[in-house]
């Protein structure tokens, strides 16, 4: 079990080594075996670090259309803390609207862990999570990325 110590600071390199394309963000995931409270508490947990270091809810996010617990959790948490969300070409593309950022996430299952990311193309934010019985609770500290 020696690795389980290390796991946060692996997952920290993983973040560390990676590289958004200028061109867009990679399409979002989430496994469907982290559902119900367990993808709420996550989502909860990742939309607000979100919010603490995107600062301003005037820009609104735009998510990948996808039906997993996890979008649907991360989408009314992201809402809870203000933000508007678009989840379609149409609304995001709009001519009044301001130019939404682009949001991709990526949930991961590891050594008994579940490895959340968030990405825009200014930031990352990952953490590890234990899930037992259904119920997810951090297992690192937050790890955050930021790009110019």
């Amino acid at each position: 079990m020696k690795f389980r110590r290390f796991l946060p600071i692996v997952f920290a390199l993983s973040l560390a080594g990676c590289q958004t394309a200028t061109d867009g963000l990679s399409s979002s995931t989430a496994p469907a075996d982290i559902s119900g409270p367990a993808a709420g508490a996550i989502a909860g947990d990742m939309a607000g670090r979100f919010a603490e270091q995107a600062g301003s809810t005037a820009t609104p996010i735009k998510l990948h259309r996808d039906t997993s617990e996890f979008a649907v959790a991360l989408e009314a948490a992201l809402k809870g803390w203000g933000f508007a969300v678009v989840t379609d070409e149409k609304s995001a593309n709009a001519k009044d609207a301001p130019k939404p950022v682009e949001l991709a996430y990526s949930i991961l299952t590891a050594d008994g862990q579940v490895l959340a990311r968030l990405s825009t193309d200014t930031m990352e934010l990952g953490r590890a999570y234990s899930v037992t019985d259904g119920v997810a609770t951090p297992a690192s500290p937050i790890s955050l990325m930021k790009r110019n």
